[in-house]
């Protein structure tokens, strides 16, 4: 959407521990990143560091940027820019702070603050994931294109966001989610215990019996690729786990959300043992009382990241079909279907264009006036 724009927008990618800063134009990076320290316990401390970040960021630049923009993790009002609520990487927020409002008095040009998932969502859809796709759809001769993207980002949480017409949806109380839906594996619990980093760990845990083992998700994948010592078929069977119940979840989500799903994350290495199970759950099927058997989604589902499904996925089910009472024929493709697929930008850089070009569309929707910006 914004390839060939000229105009630099300031990002922040922002973990408990450390801060990272950086710059874009044109839906590339333009200056080296820069690491600062979070100071998650001290909110003076953690406002200076953000003030210092961006500062040294800002001065690199050869144009004065027209934005900061940027993902913090955590609830928020998003759309007001204030950081508060249970923020367990960062307390010093829990009482909340109007952190747009303070970095805008700072630097004089509009600050824009999301979710990570929702930034993802969108750099997925603008310039990641969805333009491939339906590129790869010209080349192959199909007429149909998607205008509808999921993303999921499989991390320390089960993030969420979505993006219909090349815009980001973020609801009316910045609270777009699902990793609070009902775990398939075990009802009581969330999605985001089986669907996350501590949820890989504990799965691992309970079918190994290791309860008090250190592995993290990169140990559990090579334990299943038999490349250091564990138990292989827990480490396969844990990510099977996390496959199933993501599946279930998102098969909630794209029932109401029709559109293209991509996953982002670190875990999303270890895609060949949790996606046969993903896709088996969003293929299979529910029943009525009659005992009918129902697609519990109702669209076929395609692994788009393999090369075969992809074929057919743009295939379809295409065929003329006769106008009654002439002789004109019209293509007809009753087939439904979605496809999931694996994130090749990745969840970092995604998070970063979908921050760019958000702050760009927001700004040429005049909805930042008050700010003089140098364009």
């Amino acid at each position: 959407m914004y390839d060939n724009d000229k105009r630099v927008v300031v990002t922040l990618d922002a973990g408990g521990t450390n801060f990272v800063f950086g710059a874009m134009q044109a839906n590339e990076f333009v200056v080296d990143p820069l690491t600062m320290p979070a100071f998650n316990n001290d909110l003076d401390k953690c406002l200076e560091s953000l003030v210092d970040g961006f500062s040294q960021i800002i001065a690199q630049l050869r144009s004065r940027p027209v934005a900061i923009s940027f993902a913090f993790p955590g609830p928020a009002d998003y759309k007001n820019g204030i950081i508060g609520g249970y923020l367990p990487n960062f307390p010093c927020f829990r009482e909340g702070v109007a952190l747009s409002a303070f970095l805008e008095n700072r630097f004089d040009i509009p600050v824009f603050i999301n979710n990570d998932a929702d930034l993802f969502a969108c750099g997925e859809a603008l310039a990641g994931r969805l333009p491939q796709i339906n590129s790869r759809l010209k080349a192959a001769g199909s007429t149909r294109r998607f205008s509808n993207l999921l993303g999921y980002t499989i991390g320390t949480g089960f993030g969420f966001g979505f993006v219909s017409n090349n815009s980001l949806h973020i609801g009316d109380n910045s609270c777009v989610e699902t990793f609070c839906l009902t775990n398939k594996l075990f009802p009581e619990l969330i999605v985001e215990e089986g669907v996350s980093v501590r949820g890989l760990k504990r799965s691992y845990a309970r079918l190994s019996g290791h309860t008090g083992h250190s592995y993290e998700p990169k140990d559990i994948f090579e334990i299943a690729e038999g490349s250091i010592p564990g138990d292989k078929m827990a480490a396969i069977g844990a990510f099977a786990e996390l496959g199933r119940i993501a599946g279930d979840a998102i098969a909630t989500a794209v029932s109401l959300i029709d559109g293209i799903v991509v996953l982002g994350g670190g875990i999303t290495s270890a895609r060949k043992y949790f996606m046969p199970a993903l896709l088996e759950e969003m293929r299979s099927s529910i029943a009525t009382f009659g005992n009918e058997p129902v697609r519990r989604v109702q669209m076929a589902v395609y692994n788009l990241d393999d090369d075969a499904e992809f074929e057919l996925f743009a295939r379809g089910e295409q065929r003329l079909l006769k106008v009654h009472g002439s002789d004109r024929e019209v293509v007809y493709d009753p087939q439904k279907r979605v496809g999931v697929t694996i994130s090749n930008l990745g969840a970092c850089k995604a998070i970063s264009i979908g921050a760019y070009n958000y702050a760009l569309s927001m700004i040429d929707k005049n909805l930042v006036s008050r700010f003089q910006l140098n364009t």
